[in-house]
């Protein structure tokens, strides 16, 4: 299926853009910026236009979430836009109760651990997503030249919420069924895959001209877990916009000892966190454009010691075909919004060696 005529890579306005340019492997003359979680958290605009409301009905209100999406480009100046939005919302789109606990996260009322829970989750509908596709087309008719990066949350970090009920940084229960009884588990990842498939879908259909997959738990996995249980259904997710030619890009906390899985999932961006140097995952990942890694940690750290951070995280991202820069995770709450903006300006100013 082809994109729409007046999709922003159809009708030119982001094809030329630093952070397509990189992701198709291109090194553009600017290295492109963004930051994971940029929407919100730490800006007071952001806090001013939620105060008081609801996480998910911010995410399905289309005036509201595109609000929230803007605000990063127009404060920091970054190189592209990300979709407000959680991992959840397509679960919820799809009829099952869950909530948002501020301080703790997602939470279901009913875990789905058996195979009965799983027969029982329902199909999400297409016309559900008519608020994710409004929101994405009201970004993107302000955008302009700037990329909107669409939002999904991985198979396997959206199926242990479901498992365990709400967070869990150990998945004890979600490692358990993965092992014990594989074909419950492979029905569960499947239907995560696919709500999630359906969602990055919606979103590049009304604009989107690049999307990113996000799993914050797969650090957890072994090697041989991931790679047997859990890899298949990223694939599948991000199979679902194959066909449309944007580029994609795959991000995993801890997952340094799955890095050169990754591309086999269908990226052609690898998101790498803080603890592995970009040339080293470079030499993992040979001719794989690389996304990161800037430690959040160094956000509350002294400026001086900052800026040389981010001067080394560029200059080992020159080993790779192209670099995106970004946090080697997502911003903290607690940021100050000055800092980012400066990070923005700096990666701005710097020269790519590779670039005449």
């Amino acid at each position: 299926m082809p994109l729409p005529a007046e999709h922003p890579l159809v009708d030119g306005r982001t094809v030329g853009s630093p952070l397509v340019q990189a992701a198709r492997g291109e090194r553009p003359p600017v290295r492109p910026v963004w930051f994971m979680r940029q929407a919100g958290r730490s800006l007071p605009e952001y806090r001013e236009v939620r105060a008081g409301g609801d996480m998910l009905e911010a995410c399905l209100t289309p005036a509201l979430a595109a609000e929230i999406t803007l605000q990063p480009v127009r404060r920091h100046g970054v190189d592209a836009a990300v979709f407000f939005s959680d991992i959840v919302v397509p679960v919820l789109l799809a009829g099952v109760a869950v909530q948002i606990v501020p301080g703790r996260g997602p939470v279901f009322d009913e875990p789905v651990r058996t195979a009965a829970d799983v027969a029982r989750l329902p199909a999400l509908a297409p016309d559900a997503l008519t608020p994710i596709a409004d929101a994405v087309a009201l970004v993107v008719a302000e955008l302009g030249a700037t990329p909107l990066i669409g939002f999904g949350g991985a198979p396997y970090t959206l199926a242990s919420y479901l498992v365990e009920g709400g967070p869990s940084k150990e998945q004890l229960r979600t490692r358990a069924l993965m092992n014990s009884d594989p074909a419950t588990w492979a029905a569960l990842l499947d239907w995560c895959a696919d709500v999630t498939g359906a969602f990055l879908r919606a979103q590049v259909l009304a604009g989107a001209s690049v999307v990113q997959l996000f799993d914050s738990w797969a650090g957890s996995l072994s090697r041989a877990d991931y790679q047997r249980s859990v890899l298949p259904h990223s694939r599948r997710a991000l199979d679902a916009v194959a066909d449309l030619g944007i580029p994609r890009i795959h991000f995993g906390v801890g997952t340094e000892h799955l890095l050169d899985l990754l591309p086999a999932a269908g990226a052609d961006v690898v998101g790498v966190d803080w603890r592995v140097p970009l040339d080293e995952a470079a030499r993992r990942l040979p001719g794989v454009v690389l996304q990161g890694n800037i430690d959040p940690a160094l956000l509350f750290a002294p400026a001086d010691v900052l800026d040389r951070h981010v001067t080394d995280v560029l200059r080992r991202g020159d080993a790779a075909p192209a670099h995106i820069v970004n946090l080697g995770h997502g911003v903290p709450p607690d940021t100050d919004p000055a800092v980012l903006t400066r990070i923005v300006d700096l990666v701005h100013a710097a020269k790519d060696p590779r670039v005449e």
